[in-house]
Parts: structure tokens; sequence; C-alpha cells
């Protein structure tokens, strides 16, 4: 069975709210179904567009972590703003220990260049939740699929990121922040 041995990609990213929103909505997925395909032409490709709200919300959930848990890759449209259900999914990403690859090209919503906070100046910033749950921060959709070519390949060698990876930030905030977790615990 081929499709047993196919590379399954589910991609996440913004998804129009109803059908007035769908008629004038900017489908990013058929952009990404043919990249994926041009470079992978053997994939399989998942996505939450086969499934409407109609249906209720516990099994649109149910069909996107489906999609999600069954995926060899998760890619992300990061081009645009994330949502909270895309937010959601990456999250079930590492928790299934799924490799999530962010499409994020620089000065987008979640990407900035030159941002200053507290007068350090960070020349290139990420949306803190995304870099963490990232395995790959990706410039452009063709390098985010050349990521998963790689993968596919084993040519990746850094480990995949599983849930461990948000428990690792809370005891790094807590070994460099001593004091501000005693301000927070102390009556």
């Amino acid at each position: 069975d081929n499709d047993a041995m196919a590379l399954k990609v589910t991609i996440l990213g913004k998804v129009p709210k109803g059908d007035k929103v769908r008629e004038s909505f900017a489908d990013w997925k058929g952009r990404y179904v043919a990249e994926i395909e041009r470079q992978l032409p053997d994939a399989k490709i998942l996505h939450g567009d086969h499934i409407r709200d109609d249906v209720g919300s516990t099994l649109v959930v149910g069909h996107d972590l489906w999609t999600v848990r069954n995926a060899d890759v998760v890619i992300v449209n990061g081009e645009e703003k994330v949502g909270a259900g895309t937010a959601q999914e990456i999250l079930m990403a590492k928790y299934f220990q799924k490799p999530v690859v962010c499409v994020m090209p620089k000065e987008t919503h979640h990407r900035k260049s030159n941002l200053s906070f507290n007068g350090l100046l960070i020349e290139d910033w990420i949306h803190p939740f995304l870099d963490v749950s990232s395995d790959y921060i990706a410039p452009s959709l063709e390098d985010a699929v050349a990521w998963v070519k790689d993968y596919e390949a084993g040519k990746i060698t850094t480990p995949i990121k599983g849930i461990s990876v948000f428990e690792k930030a809370i005891e790094q905030f807590e070994s460099r922040f001593p004091e501000m977790v005693e301000r927070y615990t102390k009556p």
C-alpha cells in the first residue's frame, strides 16, 4: 500500500470563518499544496479545510487534531497572524512529538527586524511561542518544504522538540529569575 508509505504533511493556518468571508478569502492552501507536491510528489497532504464548523466544535477539533496526530510533519503558515486554532494545533503537534516547520518571512506579523525591548536591540525578533514550539523557522515556503525533504531523507539531525520544551522553558525562567518567582509565590 503506497499510501501507508507516503510522507503525510499537515498544513496549518488561517481559515475563513463563514461563507461570507470565504467569498473574498485569499486561499493560501493552494500555494502550499502546489509547492509540497512540486518538491515531494509522493506526499499526502492533510488540512482542516475538508470539514466545516457546521458539524460542531468537537468534530472540527477532532478532525484537525487527527490530521496533526497522523501527520509525519506539520507546516504552519506563519506568513499572516496565527489564530487561536492554529496556535493550539501547534501545541498539540508538540504533544504528539511532530516536527513543526513555521513559514515566517521577515517583516511579517510574528517576525520583525530590529525591535528594541528595554533598550536591547533584537535584530531578528520571532514571536517567542512560535520560536520555542517550532523545529524550524523557514523564511519562505520553498525553504520550509526543502527542510521537510531533508527531514524525510534523514539529513536533519537536530532532535524534534516534544511537549517537554515548555517545561524546560519554565525551568529556565525559574533558574534565571528566582527573584521574580519569589515575588510571584510569596504571600
